[in-house]
Formats: C-alpha cells, sequence, structure tokens
C-alpha cells in the first residue's frame, strides 16, 4: 500500500510541477521576447508618460499594446490590479522540491546513493545533495554581487558561473548515482533561479512599486539599481532554463547518466542549451539591427549536440561465441534471486510485477529484457550490483524465448 500510495503522489505532485514549470519557463521566455521587441516611442504623449519601449501584437483575435516604464508611469498612478510574476516560480521549485524529497530523500538507498561510486549512509548522502543547493546558491549570489555590474561583469559572471557548473557537475558524479547526480545539478540551477526571484527580483520591485505609489517624492536614480538588479537576474534565468530542462529530463534517458564520462556530457548538454538559448535571445536584438546575427551560437550549440552523439556512440557487442549458445531458465533463476526478488518477489512487487517463478518471468521477459539489458535502467540505480556478464545472459536467455 506504501508503494501504492508513493506512486500516486509522485504523479501528482509531477504533474503539478510540470504545469507550473510551463507557466514560469512561458512567462520567462515571453518577457525576454518583449524586452527586445520593445521599441522606443515616437508619439508624443507615451513619450510624455514616460514610456520607454512599446510593441504591437496580435493573438487570438485581438490587439495588444504592451508598454514599459522604466520606474513609473507619469504620476505614479496604476488605475488596474497589478500582477506580480512570482507564484509560477515558487510553486515549480515547491513541487520539484516535493519530488525530490519524495523520491531521492525517502528512497535514498535506491534513487541516491549507487554504492560502487560512494558507499555512504542515506542521512549523509540526502544532507551532501541539500548542500549542493545550498552551497551553489551562495557562491553564485556572491560572484553576482561582487562582479555583476563592474565593467565586463557579465562575461566575468558568466566564466565563473560556468567554471562552479563544471566543478559542481565533476562532484556530483562522484558522490552520487549517475541519475541523481544529473538531477541535483539541475535542481541546484533551478534552486538558484527561483532564489533569484524570491530574494532580489520581487523584494526590487516592491520597493520600487511602495515610493512609485507612496505619493511621495522619491529618487528615481536611486531606485534604477532594484530594475538593474532584477533585469541582471531575470536574463540569468533565461540562459538556465534549458540546461535546466535537460537535467531533469535525463533521468529517463540512462545513457547519459550512464557513461563513463557522464559529468562531461551533462556539462556539454548544458553549454549547448545555453549556447542555443542565447541564439534566441539575440535573435530579437538582430530583426530590429540592434546585434550581430547570432548564428554561432546555433552552430557552436548544435556542433556540441553532434560530437556528443558521435564520441557516445555504442561500443560494438562482444563476439557471440562469448556467451552460451543458450540460456537456461535455471541459468538465470539465480540473477535474478539475487538482483531482483528484493523489489519484485513474493514479498514486495515494486510497480505490480513479480519475477520469482518461471511462468512470471517468462511473461515479463519484455520488460526484463528492456530495462535490465537494453536501458541498463535496472536495478534501481545498480543497488543490487548487477554485472554486464549478468546482463549479457539476461538477454541472451530472453532471444532463446523468441526462437521457442
Amino acid at each position: 500500500m506504501e508503494a501504492y500510495l508513493l506512486d500516486w503522489a509522485n504523479l501528482l505532485v509531477r504533474w503539478l510541477h510540470v504545469i507550473v514549470a510551463v507557466a514560469w519557463i512561458g512567462s520567462s521566455f515571453y518577457f525576454v521576447f518583449l524586452d527586445n521587441n520593445l521599441l522606443a516611442p515616437t508619439a508624443p504623449d507615451l513619450k510624455k508618460k514616460g514610456v520607454n519601449g512599446a510593441m504591437w501584437a496580435v493573438h487570438g483575435g485581438g490587439f495588444y499594446n504592451p508598454q514599459k516604464y522604466m520606474v513609473a508611469p507619469q504620476g505614479g498612478i496604476i488605475d488596474s490590479k497589478l500582477h506580480w510574476f512570482y507564484w509560477e516560480s515558487y510553486s515549480t521549485w515547491l513541487s520539484g522540491f516535493g519530488l525530490f524529497v519524495a523520491l531521492y530523500l525517502w528512497n535514498a538507498n535506491v534513487y541516491l546513493i549507487d554504492r560502487q561510486i560512494m558507499d555512504w549512509s542515506p542521512v549523509a548522502a540526502g544532507t551532501a545533495a541539500l548542500g549542493f543547493l545550498a552551497v551553489f546558491w551562495l557562491i553564485y549570489d556572491t560572484i553576482c554581487r561582487a562582479f555583476g555590474f563592474r565593467p565586463n561583469g557579465e562575461r566575468i559572471v558568466g566564466g565563473l558561473v560556468l567554471v562552479v557548473v563544471c566543478l559542481a557537475s565533476w562532484l556530483a558524479c562522484q558522490l552520487f548515482a549517475g541519475r541523481a547526480a544529473f538531477l541535483i545539478v539541475g535542481a541546484m540551477l533551478a534552486t538558484a533561479m527561483s532564489a533569484n526571484v524570491f530574494f532580489w527580483i520581487i523584494p526590487g520591485q516592491r520597493k520600487v512599486v511602495a515610493a512609485m505609489t507612496s505619493g511621495q517624492p522619491y529618487d528615481a536614480g536611486a531606485l534604477a539599481i532594484h530594475g538593474q538588479r532584477g533585469k541582471q537576474r531575470s536574463v540569468h534565468n533565461t540562459y538556465f532554463t534549458l540546461p535546466v530542462l535537460f537535467a531533469m529530463l535525463s533521468n529517463h534517458y540512462s545513457f547519459v547518466y550512464s557513461h563513463p564520462q557522464r559529468w562531461l556530457v551533462l556539462v556539454l548538454m548544458m553549454l549547448a542549451g545555453a549556447l542555443i538559448r542565447q541564439f534566441f535571445v539575440q535573435r530579437h536584438g538582430w530583426h530590429h539591427g540592434r546585434a550581430a546575427h547570432p548564428w554561432p551560437y546555433a552552430a557552436i550549440g548544435v556542433a556540441l549536440l553532434v560530437g556528443l552523439i558521435v564520441w557516445m556512440r555504442p561500443a560494438p557487442l562482444p563476439p557471440a561465441a562469448a556467451l552460451p549458445e543458450t540460456v537456461s531458465y535455471a541459468t538465470i533463476r539465480p540473477i535474478l534471486e539475487q538482483r531482483c526478488y528484493q523489489c519484485h518477489g513474493a514479498e514486495v512487487q515494486m510497480k505490480n510485477l513479480r519475477l520469482d517463478t518461471q511462468p512470471l518471468a517468462e511473461t515479463h521477459a519484455q520488460q526484463i529484457y528492456q530495462q535490465a539489458v537494453v536501458s541498463h535502467l535496472m536495478p534501481l540505480g545498480n543497488a543490487t550490483q548487477m554485472t554486464d556478464a549478468e546482463r549479457s545472459l539476461l538477454g541472451r536467455w530472453f532471444e532463446g524465448l523468441g526462437s521457442r
């Protein structure tokens, strides 16, 4: 019953996480597009109101005319409800953290720990995983505050953050199961994204709104720093987005997180995502003549992806003569007993799957072959340390069933 309820919790929280993440990413992408397509107004009435940029758009049968004010509308009056864009960020992080607790911390022995990589307790592994989230935010925030507004500050910040992400990716892959390592690196970036909203973007906006609606005189120059900092962190968030999405989706593709140099795979995939995102961001400016054509970013990103595909291609299979011609159930039964029964035996049937008799094993042979031989997804995190030779025997047994 516990496993059944945990599956429902996983489904519902994951569903919520995807919904609110789509809302957050969508609003982030839209505002980056908007900022890059707003044009300085020429109409006297817009200039008089203090409009910094405006555009026209058509969607869903209607026309829209968004306008941007750097500090406040003329007179500091907002005559309609002010919408704050933060619930998408907070909901995404909270639902994602809930999934992380339910799956990776609650079942650390299965998902978080690979004893062939690091043999430690679930409490220690869970504490270290949470440490990645907190420490990365502290380092990243310190880098932004120290270098963000210096000459060439954004390049310095970008270079230092890239170094930190590389080190974190390498370290995570030395400590955790491959699947967990990828997710932890993605979660630390996502935590920084939400922390940007919580600690800097929204508080700064609240100060600006409070000043401009107070009816009292205020120093527009002093308030401008909040807009600059909020814009800086918002731009960082848009570059983090594609790397985070890859890290979160990677748990469905064991060939990436099981690679011997998986930390490098992770870094290069995230770098390709950031470069491709830069292409789309700069493309808006290029259309208006404010920036060079961004094709080199897309070209380098795609080249990285193609290079990874070539580099990671599967090694040739061992000669068939190295394995027995036929493998019987009696041969693979000890493998199932040692590696599979504790989760799929008489006492426990994870995912309602039982493999402890010959008829049951043969009924689910396709699943055994797909999960244990082809994708190496099972055993989860290779917690029972199934060997490559054992996987080959399972494969030959499955192939023998098809010839019967």
